[in-house]
């Protein structure tokens, strides 16, 4: 009997002492194109593989496949705080944060930063998906208010976000530039020109501004981009140009 494929988990020294993983696609039994860990339940993935997938994630993270929870991401700002078990049906929202010791929160991304947090001190951990959209619309400060909610203190935070997209393929149009320029004009800072009237738009530069500002104690980039490593990552924008039906989600988790 082969031998089960080993998985690859990118760690922060930001969260050393603190059980996380940025996992990459590497290590699961998806074929096709969602090759490797794809634990998308979203996807049209197999939906036994994206269930072994998970449970080989869980192992990793030193839990039960019952004690990695995840919730039903839409794009949006709101943070839910979760025990020990999955809520069912999963609550609508892209953060999530726990104080609960042996539970490990995860979100799913494909070119959107994966952000994982922790106060070290007072044992609280969070997890959040944060694209353009939730990043602009407050996500990764709702997070930090969930977190303060059970004994966090936002200087005692420290958040790394994990693979995203970086800014030399994300590539947007004029309307885009000017939705973030109306709303402040220092956002000129995250995008670069491109082609034409194009921009390159900055996520994971975006995403430390909003962090920092926010006030959290530390927080980096691992400067891993999702779409230009594909060996490595899913990317739902490579999957576009390229025309597939469908794109695999990796999955970022943090243990209370």
């Amino acid at each position: 009997m082969s031998a089960t494929p080993r998985l690859e988990i990118i760690t922060s020294d930001l969260l050393q002492g603190v059980g996380h993983g940025f996992f990459t696609r590497r290590g699961g039994a998806s074929s096709g194109i969602f090759r490797g860990l794809n634990c998308g339940g979203g996807s049209s993935d197999q939906t036994s593989v994206v269930e072994t997938n998970r449970a080989r994630a869980a192992e990793a993270m030193g839990v039960a496949p019952d004690r990695l929870i995840t919730v039903h991401q839409i794009h949006s700002a709101y943070a839910v705080t979760v025990g020990d078990t999955q809520p069912d049906p999963r609550p609508q929202a892209d953060a999530l944060v726990t104080a609960t010791p042996g539970t490990a929160i995860a979100v799913l991304t494909a070119d959107c930063q994966p952000v994982l947090l922790a106060d070290r001190a007072a044992g609280v951990v969070g997890a959040a998906h944060a694209g353009w959209r939730g990043a602009r619309d407050g996500v990764l400060e709702a997070v930090l208010d969930a977190m303060e909610s059970l004994g966090a203190t936002r200087a005692d935070i420290t958040a790394v976000i994990g693979p995203a997209i970086s800014q030399r393929a994300y590539e947007v149009g004029p309307e885009f530039f000017e939705m973030f320029f109306d709303e402040d004009r220092d956002n000129a800072m995250f995008f670069a020109n491109g082609e034409g009237d194009r921009y390159l738009f900055d996520l994971p530069g975006y995403g430390l501004h909003r962090l920092r500002a926010a006030g959290v104690g530390q927080a980096e980039w691992t400067w891993h981009c999702t779409y230009g490593d594909e060996d490595r990552f899913f990317s739902y924008r490579r999957s576009v140009h390229r025309g597939e039906a469908d794109y695999g989600r990796l999955l970022s988790a943090i243990r209370a």
